[in-house]
Formats: structure tokens, sequence, C-alpha cells
């Protein structure tokens, strides 16, 4: 006994209108075909649940019992495929961003402004961190998706490449390293170098020693968080390294920001998400935008 959701479509718009005419309208169908989906109901149950007369549908108790059931069951199926409808039209859902301070305090806020500007009704939540908690976030659960440099070993995620840049050199305005034409990691080791904890500075130096072996470069300080960097160098205590995303950060500090040669070194971002679970359409379409957003917002060498 498994009634189609036709057939109590049907009797839901019978029980209501109490015609068949007028039911038959209101369910888009020839009058025939509504009275065939009525008899295939009742043939179905195996007990009638509307007796017909000349002018009118009146319901059996049978039927008296079975509408109210099969209303609740429509409305709350049409309701669930509505928001289902909302989630696919982005006219509703929640995006959670885990991301590392520096770039949530640059490129992320101008993205989701941006993004939100298309996209109103769509909820983006960034949660700014330090740059080794981003996986653990993702795989917690609390974001969709997190944003980072490439890692070593590499996280148990799937990644997806969002960007590659240039390191940059970053140093006060009035700086001698103002009036070069360009300026390299040999010119970078004549000063005191403020750089970050941990791989930042580890893969760095193993990638500057790879190419110049006999120009030792050795940060003159290590701190937490690049804002630090970038303050110490605004205060004359030395010079910075950083990717062109910080361009903001480095004109608020009042730093000159110019590009790293001999040898042109570059880190690499990716998206990182839990392997085996599907995004919502609303993180999906947010990647999306993120790439597109990315690849016309940060240049690929610092200006």
């Amino acid at each position: 006994m498994n009634p189609t959701l036709r057939q109590m479509r049907a009797f839901v718009a019978l029980a209501k209108t109490g015609n068949f005419t007028l039911a038959a309208q209101a369910m888009h169908v020839t009058q025939s075909a509504l009275s065939g989906l009525i008899k295939e109901l009742e043939q179905t149950l195996g007990a009638k649940v509307v007796d017909r007369s000349t002018r009118r549908a009146l319901l059996t108790d049978i039927g008296k019992e079975l509408y109210p059931l099969f209303s609740q069951m429509i409305d709350d199926l049409d309701g669930a495929l509505a928001n289902v409808a909302d989630h696919t039209r982005l006219k509703k859902g929640m995006v959670r961003i885990a991301a590392p301070q520096l770039l949530s305090c640059t490129l992320m806020p101008e993205a989701i402004a941006a993004y939100r500007a298309r996209h109103p009704d769509i909820e983006v939540r960034l949660g700014d961190t330090g740059v080794e908690n981003v996986i653990a976030r993702v795989l917690s659960g609390e974001a969709d998706f997190g944003i980072g440099p490439e890692r070593e070993p590499a996280p148990p995620l799937d990644a997806r490449l969002l960007f590659e840049m240039p390191f940059a050199l970053v140093f006060p305005k009035g700086h001698e390293l103002e009036r070069q034409a360009r300026v390299t990691w040999q010119d970078l080791a004549r000063y005191p170098f403020i750089s970050l904890q941990g791989q930042f500075t580890e893969r760095l130096l193993e990638d500057v020693h790879a190419s110049l072996r006999e120009v030792p470069v050795k940060p003159a300080n290590e701190v937490t968080f690049m804002t630090t960097a970038l303050a110490m160098a605004a205060a004359g205590l030395g010079v910075t390294a950083c990717l062109p995303y910080a361009a903001p950060l480095v004109t608020l500090y009042g730093l000159v920001m110019r590009p790293l040669e001999d040898p042109v070194l570059t880190r690499r971002f990716f998206l990182y998400t839990r392997p085996g679970r599907s995004l919502s359409p609303a993180a999906e379409s947010f990647i999306g935008f993120l790439e597109t957003f990315v690849a016309g917002a940060t240049p690929t060498s610092a200006a």
C-alpha cells in the first residue's frame, strides 16, 4: 500500500476544492486525469476516499482521516524542496572560511564584500586564525574550507591551488633601498631581517640558500604575525619579506614594497577541503568566485 505523491496531491486538491473541475485546474491536468488519479488511490488503499455527486465531491470517513495527514506531508515536502531550491539558487546559505590572520585582514574582506554584493542572501563567516590552525579548523568541521600555504608534510585534506605569488621586500620610505632600480636577496642580507616563526622562515631560508649558498640570510628577529614584522619595519628596526597580497597593510604602515629578485621565490596558497565531503552550493559558489577574484585582484609581482 504505497500511494504515489501525485495521487496524494490530487486527493488533497480535491479535498480543498470539493470539486473535480477546480481540483483539476489547480493540478494543471484534465478532469478525467484527476478522476483517474483518485481511482488509482482508492485501488491502492482498498477503500473509497471520495463520494462523488453531480455537484460536489464529499470525503468519506477514511478520506477525512487521510486529508490532514496527506496535506501535512505535502506541505512538509514542498517546504523542504523550496528550502533546497533556495540553497541551489543562492537565496539562502552560509559559508564558513578559515584563513590566516594576514590574509584575513587584506584580501579576504574585499573578496567577501564583492561576493555579498552579488549574493546578499548568503552569509559568509570568516574565521581568522594562525596559519598553523587553518588545517585543524577544516578537519574539525568548524570551516567549510580553509586557505593556507603549502605545508610539509601535506595535510590530510583535498587541496586545490588558489594562487602563487613571489616574495617582495618591504622597507620604510626613504630607506636607501628605495633608490635602487631593483632589489635582490643579496640586498636583504645587508640589513636586519624581520621574519616569521615556523615553516615560513624555515622554507624561505632553505630556498634562498639553495640558490645563493654564499649569502647568509639570517633573521635578526622572528615574530608570530606579519603585522608585527611590518610595524617593526615601520619603526626602522629592519626590513621584512612578504607576499604582494599584503599591499594594503604595507601602505597603511607607510612602507615600500618592491619585488625581490635573483632569485624570484614564490609561495603557493591552497584551498583546503575535507576529502569525501561535498560542499554546500553556497560554499561552491564562493570558491568559484574567490578563484576569479584572486586572479584579478592579486598581482603576479609586487608593484
